[in-house]
């Protein structure tokens, strides 16, 4: 089993927008957030599904039953959801002159779906957004994300490459490669990996793809290369936060998968030290003992 996953963080340029999902936990701002968290959680339910990260505490967060609206009120709100000025202006510098406030209109109402887990909506309205702006990196950012949380892999993939590429930002690097994983290419997670460990942007994304690199290299069968990368962390630090608890438990299960009994048992408890809640790690204890 995998670690709880997180979820990939919308465009930094949203403010806290697409970067925070409905009902989740939050670390720093810099780190994976709240809807990257959820995310790796829902791509987690299938066979393959990425290694524990959390999205939370590996609990799938169900939206809240929210009240009816009357008619227009979701454009009243999706007036409210704000895009960063530079982003905006990137935006109307792409297009032709006049067309800018629409498009900036409409990926509000893009980023407001996205917040609200209305990921259909999102994609609605950022496939046409993608292709008359096809080099704005927020816009291919958002669209890839929206479909990685409708289990789109092979087109998530598609645009989240286009956005590392024209932006050269290794953020979401974590996110395109589960979904290689879920594609079982696993040739490019391996770039991906390299490329985010020589950026090392924060402790809390290198995790991530540490990781979803060690679950892709399970996957295939390689459980002693997959536990020596994730060996390579920090054994034991005074404070661990969120990541280390994800480290540990993908971990954890690998040794459990490989037959070390003991070791998995000891990082369970370690974990369950810090936090008892986290995931379904009190079970895992109790089918060790």
């Amino acid at each position: 089993m995998d670690p709880p996953k997180t979820q990939p963080r919308g465009p930094k340029k949203w403010g806290k927008v697409a970067r925070h999902g409905a009902g989740t936990l939050s670390e720093d701002e810099a780190t994976a957030s709240g809807a990257w968290r959820d995310a790796m959680k829902k791509a987690r339910d299938r066979d393959t599904g990425p290694p524990i990260r959390d999205d939370d505490r590996w609990v799938e967060d169900r939206p809240k039953a929210r009240p009816q609206k009357k008619k227009g009120a979701g454009r009243r709100i999706a007036k409210e959801t704000l895009i960063d000025p530079e982003l905006a202006a990137e935006i109307s510098r792409s297009v032709q002159q006049g067309r800018g406030p629409r498009l900036n209109q409409r990926l509000k109402e893009a980023a407001n779906a996205f917040e609200h887990e209305r990921f259909p909506d999102a994609i609605r309205i950022l496939k046409p957004l993608s292709e008359i702006a096809p080099n704005v990196p927020g816009i291919r950012e958002l669209y890839g994300l929206s479909l990685y949380r409708m289990g789109r892999y092979r087109d998530a993939a598609k645009e989240l490459r286009a956005y590392a590429d024209i932006s050269g930002a290794v953020d979401q690097h974590p996110v395109l490669a589960d979904c290689y994983r879920a594609l079982k290419r696993w040739k490019p997670i391996d770039a991906l990996w390299d490329e985010l460990r020589e950026a090392s942007p924060s402790a809390e994304l290198v995790a991530e793809g540490r990781i979803v690199t060690a679950g892709a290299r399970a996957d295939r069968g390689e459980i002693p290369a997959a536990i020596a990368l994730l060996e390579q962390t920090k054994a034991d630090p005074k404070r661990p936060r969120l990541h280390h608890l994800r480290v540990w438990y993908a971990l954890a299960d690998l040794y459990d998968k490989a037959g070390d009994v003991p070791r998995a048992r000891d990082l369970f408890r370690r974990i369950d030290h810090y936090d008892p809640e986290f995931f379904d790690t009190r079970d895992r204890l109790r089918a060790l003992r």
